[in-house]
């Protein structure tokens, strides 16, 4: 089970912080609230129809009722994205709600595509079991009163959630589930993803033709139902391109080895003068070993040149960024593997490892996005 622990609300990057789960912050970004006031808005005519009679002030406290509940139901979905993805050992940045619905942020792609489609069921299972149950409670409400309506709409909002993030395109849920079935079926994310992004511009665009419809049929809501498939479709493309485009970062080109882009290693003392270390650089990663075999890190070039330009005779220890676990690379790791690791790593150089630990070489940052520029 989660733990959810609660706070003060603080401002913070992305929103308002409304609690913790796992650790994972969960905000409201201002755009909700405008949003929300859309709902109530739309809502409260709604509820006029649907109830007769009813004061203006009934139908804006349901149709305010309706808003809260749906950011509930959203916010719902979002936390079956968050647990899933946690049970799988996959970090969470945070979740967010925002003025089109919600977002989970996971910090990492999934290894396997098991894991991917999972996730991304996780979101629609949730919203289907709260049309489910929302559903089951205007069974047993009577009908024609203001609770009914309120839950005959929580239904059919979940639903609609539900539905709409099956459709197969990303950024939807549909979308992560097609990718990982086409990734598990040729081995390839990024097939999976091609694939996906290419539903993404179906789905944009069958919701132009449904707001061109709209039109055409003269429909009572066709400027609203043009609006919000306008908004929506852009959403989808923009989602769909960002995802194609950080898949292409991602790849590993084909026929591109590892031992190609690394440089040698080559072990010196800790204590060695910063000017000799620099120049036995050249075209070489460095390591520097203190006297008792401990390793004090990786010779930083810009800080070794800043360093000897002013006392060329100081241990080269001074300019060592350190080994951290996240800098080394084992060279039996995937290409996508080591990418994604680059990427995610605020570090210039890491410390290529074979299994048994011993260092076969060191990886520049600016050397990998170069052949992955040039691939």
């Amino acid at each position: 089970m989660t733990t959810i622990r609660s706070g003060h609300p603080v401002r913070r990057e992305g929103g308002l912080l409304l609690f913790r789960i796992s650790g994972v912050p969960v905000l409201l970004a201002p755009s909700w609230w405008l949003g929300s006031l859309a709902v109530v808005l739309l809502y409260a005519p709604l509820v006029d129809r649907l109830l007769p009679g009813v004061s203006n002030l009934v139908a804006f406290l349901l149709a305010s009722a309706f808003a809260v509940l749906l950011g509930v139901s959203v916010l719902a979905h979002e936390l079956g994205h968050c647990v899933v993805a946690l049970r799988f050992g996959l970090p969470v940045r945070r979740v967010r709600l925002f003025l089109l619905g919600g977002l989970s942020e996971v910090a990492r792609t999934p290894r396997k595509p098991a894991h991917e489609g999972l996730v991304a069921a996780a979101g629609p299972a949730v919203s289907i079991v709260l049309a489910a149950l929302f559903g089951a409670t205007v069974l047993v409400v009577p009908d024609d009163t203001a609770l009914w309506v309120l839950l005959l709409e929580c239904t059919a909002a979940n639903l609609a959630v539900a539905v709409f993030n099956l459709l197969p395109g990303l950024p939807l849920d549909g979308g992560r589930m097609l990718r990982a079935g086409v990734w598990a079926l040729t081995g390839r994310r990024s097939k999976g993803t091609t694939a996906a992004a290419v539903g993404g511009g179906l789905v944009a665009g069958a919701l132009l033709v449904w707001a061109l419809f709209g039109i055409a049929e003269d429909s009572t809501d066709k400027w609203l139902r043009l609006g919000v498939c306008v908004i929506t479709a852009w959403f989808v493309i923009a989602g769909a391109t960002g995802e194609f485009t950080a898949e292409q970062r991602r790849t590993w080109p084909d026929g591109l080895k590892l031992a190609d882009l690394v440089q040698p290693v080559l072990q010196l003392p800790a204590e060695s003068p910063v000017a000799d270390a620099l120049g036995a650089s050249a075209g070489r990663g460095v390591v520097l070993v203190r006297a008792d075999g401990v390793a004090a890190g990786l010779l930083d070039r810009e800080t070794a040149e800043r360093l000897a330009q002013t006392s060329p005779l100081s241990p080269a220890e001074q300019a060592a960024e350190p080994i951290r676990p996240e800098t080394v690379l084992l060279d039996s790791e995937t290409g996508e593997e080591i990418i994604e690791r680059v990427q995610e790593t605020a570090a210039w150089q890491f410390l290529v490892v074979d299994e048994e630990g011993r260092p076969s070489g060191v990886l520049r940052r600016e050397d990998l996005k170069a052949a992955l520029r040039n691939a």
